[in-house]
């Protein structure tokens, strides 16, 4: 924050202008109550909110022609009348939607792939407005995914040239919510109180609050939307990085046990070991015995690519906690990965007399109240579960370290919820996908990082492959081939069953044809989340065993699944994987003494998805994939269902906004080094926002 001596005064608005901004959206002009029940399905209740609904694109219709007039390589619109809709499908649940509209000079087509529900969209004489980069095929101009405006349903002609286009629900149009997004912005927006003071909007050259509000939703041109934008964008990542701040220090002050890594502590855990560490590691359990040396509480992140042996750095940390007669906890977000976990500990720790147990939601009464006295007892050293860790019948007697594997998916307020008494544990959190920077500083802002970038040596390499449709049967010929061999084999579709809604391939699909055509001769099993935990383990059993031959699964294989004879991986539907996740299925295999290979069957798929699946097939860095995955498919996708227990960004793009990051990351840094507790009068609006978007969250100190 700038100096103290340049937080000049803000021209506020008065009180009865601040008032009304919590007008009931009903009595907005042009709502009423039926609009206004629609409108709360969108989280609009009030005039405040309507202003900060922001469009969630633009709509640019500055270039627009005729369809002879159309050019490749440049974003262009198209105005026609539907002359015709198709729609097809294939196996494994693909499909594509194509409707043909004209203009007096021409024809063109639009083509959606796997999203049936838009064949409903469209009509026959309906009047649309194409907007994409059009391309010629043959003498067809055709778009793929163009963005839409429904003619019929605008009720004026398209005087603006950079449409804002909102999220809407069912029995709201565009042009309504246009209408009343106008209708607040013209009535109520003077009454917006400005948060920054003046410095710091001309420091970071930031529009002021009004201004930016009427300018994002009404924009006269791009320049002018993306200096509104920006101001809302650095607003919104500022109090995101004030809230992680604020955390960081609150969790700075609490107490934790010391447990230094002594050269005899040290000594014993490597006698352990049955192999060489990498470099990787060493560093690794260097960063993590410090932190832990200390007398408050360690707080970070371990990242590492597929094999690259986090568990064993974890058991290094966990011994090292034992060693000083206290507790650990290791907690995974699924039963199988927990299961792998026991596996490889019981292994690794037959030679020392560390007392552990499994802590599951499928272990019986007896069991489960037996283990929670041995555990109140100090009795057992090292309890492994998952989320029944941390319910509250669960008491340690001195629990020194948490370790949460797979972090992402467990919610924030999950890694404190083992915080029992006046002392603090250590934690340690992990993840197999590997974090591009900007999410480091968002999802784990209040973590430090150590990162795993070797793998150990005798990793075999897994050679993967585009399968095109035509090419299929070879394909199958060549898993026939390594069944014969005696090996194994995997085939993961993204459903469970087939879908109305979604057009992809499923488990039950892929089940039924394999078994009555390409693998019919070979014995198949099915796994998925919808299971029972105890046919999971049936499952897994059946198929460590080798009793089953081929296991047809959804993506829960992608964490936690060892088995050295499964070599061949084939993944239908790979375009509705992320490559962070394709990543991570595709390290299933290749983890004994023989290759892996992994086939993507890629149906009918776009020119962007095909892009993207031949980057990964190209490369197996799991940290350049997702980097690479960030960029083309965005936080969420990265890590699928967002799980970490934070609000979702309204406007920022984590993808194209790291530079804004940045500044908001330094500017709050700086304001809680100066103000730790935002407690300065110049600071109280600021700290309201903070703790009305994340204090719940992140369990602030005064969210109370």
């Amino acid at each position: 924050m700038r100096d103290a001596s340049e937080l000049h005064a803000v021209p506020q608005p008065t009180a009865e202008a601040k008032r009304r901004l919590a007008t009931p959206v009903e009595y907005v002009r042009g709502v009423g109550p039926g609009r206004a029940e629609l409108l709360q399905r969108l989280g609009i209740r009030t005039a405040m909110h309507l202003l900060f609904y922001f469009p969630r694109d633009y709509q640019d219709l500055s270039d627009e022609r005729t369809i002879a007039n159309l050019e490749e390589g440049r974003s262009q619109s198209v105005r026609g009348v539907v002359a015709e809709i198709g729609a097809s499908s294939s196996g494994f649940g693909r499909s594509r939607v194509s409707v043909l509209i004209g203009d007096d000079t021409g024809h063109l087509r639009a083509t959606w792939f796997n999203q049936p529900f838009m064949r409903d969209k469209f009509r026959p004489g309906q009047h649309l407005l194409f907007t994409a980069v059009p391309r010629l095929r043959g003498l067809m101009w055709e778009m793929s995914h163009p963005q839409v405006t429904f003619l019929a349903d605008e009720e004026a002609p398209l005087d603006a040239k950079l449409l804002p286009v909102y999220g809407l629900t069912e029995g709201l149009s565009q042009y309504q919510m246009r209408r009343i997004v106008k209708s607040a912005v013209d009535e109520f927006s003077g009454g917006l109180e400005e948060a920054f003071p003046p410095a710091l909007l001309e420091h970071y050259q930031l529009m002021p609050l009004v201004e930016a509000v009427r300018a994002i939703h009404a924009p006269t041109d791009r320049d002018q939307m993306q200096r509104a934008r920006r101001r809302f964008v650095f607003q919104e990542l500022f109090v995101l990085q004030l809230a992680l701040s604020i955390r960081r220090s609150e969790q700075r002050a609490l107490k934790a046990y010391e447990l230094p890594a002594t050269a005899r502590i040290d000594a014993r855990i490597r006698r352990l070991l049955p192999f060489e560490l990498t470099a990787s590691q060493h560093t690794a359990i260097s960063e993590i015995a410090a932190d832990m040396a200390l007398d408050r509480p360690m707080n970070r992140l371990l990242q590492g690519d597929v094999g690259s042996g986090k568990t064993i750095v974890a058991l290094y940390a966990m011994l090292t906690c034992v060693a000083h007669g206290k507790q650990a906890a290791l907690m995974a977000p699924t039963e199988i990965l927990v299961r792998q976990h026991a596996d490889t500990l019981a292994k690794l720790l037959e030679a020392s007399r560390v007392r552990w147990a499994l802590l599951t939601g499928g272990v019986t009464r007896g069991e489960r109240e037996q283990i929670l006295a041995d555990v109140a007892a100090g009795t057992i050293d090292v309890v492994i579960g998952t989320h029944a860790v941390v319910q509250e019948a669960v008491q340690f007697k001195q629990l020194g370290l948490v370790v949460v594997d797979e972090q992402h998916k467990f919610g924030v307020r999950q890694r404190s919820a083992l915080r029992q008494g006046e002392v603090a544990p250590h934690y340690l959190v992990m993840t197999a996908t590997p974090i591009p920077r900007t999410l480091s500083m968002t999802l784990f802002g209040d973590l430090d990082v150590s990162t795993l970038r070797m793998l150990p040596s005798g990793r075999q390499a897994v050679n993967t492959y585009l399968v095109e449709p035509d090419h299929e049967p070879r394909w199958w010929h060549f898993v026939r081939e390594r069944l014969h061999e005696g090996r194994q084999a995997f085939v993961v579709a993204p459903l469970v069953d087939e879908s109305e809604n979604v057009s992809a391939p499923s488990v039950a699909a892929a089940f039924e044809q394999l078994t009555n055509g390409e693998l019919h001769a070979f014995r198949l099993g099915v796994l998925h989340g919808r299971m029972s935990s105890a046919e999971k383990q049936r499952t897994m059993a059946e198929f460590r065993s080798g009793a089953t031959q081929v296991l047809v699964s959804t993506s829960v294989i992608e964490v936690g699944i060892d088995v050295p004879n499964a070599t061949v991986m084939t993944v239908v539907g790979a375009d509705r994987f992320g490559l962070a996740q394709l990543h991570q299925l595709r390290g299933r295999v290749g983890r004994g003494s023989r290759a892996g290979y992994c086939g993507l069957l890629l149906g009918e798929v776009n020119d962007a998805a095909r892009s993207r699946l031949q980057a990964f097939a190209a490369s197996n860095d799991g940290f350049a994939l997702a980097e690479l995955d960030f960029e083309l498919r965005g936080p969420g996708d990265l890590f699928g269902t967002q799980q970490h227990g934070l609000p979702p960004l309204r406007i920022a793009n984590l993808q194209t906004d790291r530079e804004t990051l940045e500044e908001a990351r330094r500017e709050a840094q700086l304001l809680v080094s100066d103000d730790p507790g935002l407690k300065h009068a110049d600071h109280a609006r600021l700290r309201q926002q903070m703790l009305g978007r994340y204090g719940k969250a992140l369990e602030l100190g005064d969210v109370g």
